[in-house]
């Protein structure tokens, strides 16, 4: 349970570039902010907005096209979670394969097979820039991204493996073709199954 911010004690001053899992689990959320998506790169804490209505319906969508063949696989196809690489540094994809087993707050990166990030106009840089090089340091076999823009009815799902310490392209489909892959585990749908039609 997080504690609330009283007294002229603001939790995310006072611990800047200091903040731990242990100061996570105290403190976060902060009392009286908007839902927000917290992260840490080195003791320094990341706040974004949570996802759009699109980024979220279809992110759902995906957990549901992909939960069955992930079990198959012996792997499970989950939502956000906190993605441990260091006590220092987490991360929140908003869609995860992990090894069967996990539970508490905090997920271990080795026990993380995929992430992947519905990428919006405040994290794009993120999205395509840091969290790649972030997993693929904790070597994170795969990552993926989702960029929806409901305006045009339009969806793009990348999906990168991990070779030689760098994501390299494995498949990309757009709205209207086949996303297609036996890796991480098989998947095959049209991404356009993502939009809210």
């Amino acid at each position: 349970m997080a504690a609330p911010a009283s007294h002229g004690f603001n939790p995310l001053t006072e611990f800047e570039g200091r903040w731990t899992t242990a100061l996570a689990e105290l403190y976060l959320p902060v009392e009286g902010l908007p839902p927000a998506k917290y992260e840490c790169v080195d003791g320094n804490l990341i706040l974004s907005p949570r996802e759009s209505y699109a980024n979220s319906f279809a992110a759902m969508k995906l957990g549901y096209l992909t939960f069955d063949a992930a079990i198959k696989a012996q792997l499970r196809a989950v939502g956000a979670l906190n993605v441990m690489i260091t006590e220092q540094r987490w991360i929140e994809p908003d869609f995860n394969v992990v090894r069967p087993g996990q539970d508490g707050i905090w997920i271990d990166a080795n026990e993380v097979v995929m992430t992947g990030e519905f990428v919006s106009p405040t994290s794009r840089t993120r999205d395509h820039i840091d969290k790649p090089a972030i997993c693929a340091a904790a070597g994170i076999p795969y990552y993926m991204t989702i960029e929806i823009s409901s305006a045009d009815k339009t969806v793009r799902i990348k999906l990168w493996k991990l070779v030689g310490g760098r994501y390299r392209p494995l498949r990309v489909a757009d709205a209207g073709e086949r996303f297609e892959t036996d890796e991480p585990f098989p998947m095959s749908f049209d991404p356009v199954e993502l939009l809210d039609l």
